[in-house]
């Protein structure tokens, strides 16, 4: 594959990324699990302690954290988002 076709590949995957700042502003407290999903999508990963589950969208380098209680959003974060 010629460099100029994988750096093509690589920007349109990285456009495609949900993993916005305009989608995190999307974002707000209370919203319900479900709605985060549609504007995100499939979690990377959850894990559940003391009744908060929290969320990852993305991966080391960039990232959308969200804590939820009772299926509602009660904090936000992200990491090198653009």
């Amino acid at each position: 594959m010629k460099k100029s076709t994988l750096i093509a590949l690589t920007s349109l995957l990285m456009a495609c990324s949900k993993l916005t700042v305009e989608n995190y502003d999307k974002l707000e407290t209370g919203m319900a699990y479900e709605e985060t999903v549609k504007i995100l999508g499939a979690p990377a990963s959850c894990d559940e302690a003391l009744g908060i589950k929290r969320c990852v969208w993305g991966d080391d380098q960039s990232k959308i954290s969200v804590n939820f209680l009772g299926g509602k959003i009660v904090l936000t974060t992200a990491e090198n988002i653009h």
